[in-house]
């Protein structure tokens, strides 16, 4: 008789509790429309696997196998890169090579949420992990978790994603608060050239050649990202690309996303670090967006053509949401402003500078633990 009432037995508060933030989970996707694809499935997930006695989990679970075989290996996050890969048009930012820059200033977010991390007492791995929430870039966030904080992995994911569904509420009032009116109204005029086919050929394979020379420990990733978009430029995969685009993409995604939901398991996740988390989560996509524009705005010192430091903001790997959330605000201040080509080249290149610099800080970070390094930083906690 107990193992027929197994399920009800069991039941604990925090099981309770995860419940309520699997369905907030689920609102958000559906009401809200925030990231639906990942939050939604993530969401059902965390119920799945907070179930006493839940056969989805455990030793002989199917998320447990999807989870050794899809999350642990890197295979369900390399998948996604190829499907964003196929995604991409690099052609803004070769027009403008310079836009490149602003990927990776929009980086600093990272850095500073690993430091402060580490300043709250996790540990390099941790913080590592925890800081490539400012990646603004849910696959590289998952796979520096798997590798360095796999019990973190749910926490972080959450908090990956969620703030990348929030980008629309959290970038404006930093924007804002960084520029002036006069700024937010800057026009910029695109002057576009035509990229040939052999440069958006080429394009892709020196930069996995180049990436992968200076951190090999990158080159699953942005070799994937790459492929990816080798495969829409090539010219000769079209129904390769489309199916990377879409069917890849949304069964990985899909996946994912409730795999992801199956580390969120009551004991783990309801916990004081969450709520660090969390936290420095909002505080690592403030600073890339801070970075960006103050990016921008020094370079704009030294550029004859000016560049609208709005721009900036849109480094972060939140592809492309951020480039329409900057372009949305020029349009505010002044409707016959069209900036998208230059944030789109932006927000590409944050997708390259995200893959860059988190593969390059999980390279250094697991060179350091290795040989017994820690960040030379107080330790509050």
């Amino acid at each position: 008789m107990e193992e027929l009432l197994e399920g009800f037995i069991g039941l604990t508060w925090g099981k309770l509790a995860m419940f309520a933030i699997g369905l907030a989970l689920i609102w958000a996707a559906i009401k809200k429309q925030y990231e639906p694809m990942l939050l939604l499935p993530i969401g059902f997930g965390a119920i799945l696997a907070n179930i006493p006695g839940s056969s989805a989990v455990g030793e002989h679970g199917v998320l447990t196998y999807l989870m050794k075989n899809g999350i642990e290996n890197e295979l369900f996050p390399v998948l996604i890169f190829v499907a964003v890969g196929a995604m991409i048009d690099f052609g803004p930012l070769l027009s403008r090579p310079f836009m490149l820059c602003y990927g990776f200033a929009a980086q600093i977010g990272i850095v500073i949420t690993m430091v402060a991390a580490r300043m709250l007492g996790f540990d390099l791995g941790a913080a590592t992990a925890i800081g490539n929430i400012g990646a603004a870039d849910g696959p590289m966030a998952i796979v520096v978790s798997a590798r360095l904080a796999p019990q973190l992995l749910g926490p972080i994911s959450v908090a990956a994603y969620s703030y990348m569904a929030l980008v629309p509420l959290i970038q404006p009032p930093v924007i804002r608060l960084m520029t002036t009116k006069a700024e937010r109204t800057m026009r910029m005029p695109y002057r576009g050239t035509e990229i040939s086919r052999r440069t958006r050929i080429l394009f892709p394979i020196i930069v996995t050649i180049i990436a992968s020379l200076v951190a090999p420990i990158c080159t699953a990733l942005v070799g994937m990202l790459m492929f990816g978009n080798l495969i829409r430029e090539c010219g000769v995969l079209e129904r390769l690309s489309k199916s990377a685009q879409n069917e890849l993409a949304n069964l990985v995604t899909l996946l994912l996303g409730i795999t992801i939901g199956s580390t969120m398991v009551a004991d783990r996740f309801l916990t004081r670090d969450t709520l660090f988390i969390m936290l420095m989560g909002l505080i690592a996509f403030v600073f890339d967006t801070a970075g960006g524009v103050l990016f921008a705005k020094v370079a704009n010192i030294f550029l004859k053509d000016k560049v609208n430091p709005m721009v900036g903001a849109a480094g972060i790997s939140a592809f492309p949401m951020s480039a329409r959330v900057v372009q949305k605000i020029a349009q505010e201040e002044d409707p016959g402003n069209v900036i998208l080509p230059h944030t789109i080249a932006a927000n590409v290149a944050g997708q390259i500078g995200s893959v860059f610099v988190g593969g390059l800080l999980l390279a250094i970070a697991t060179w350091m633990i290795a040989n017994n390094i820690d960040l030379p930083v107080p330790v509050l906690f």
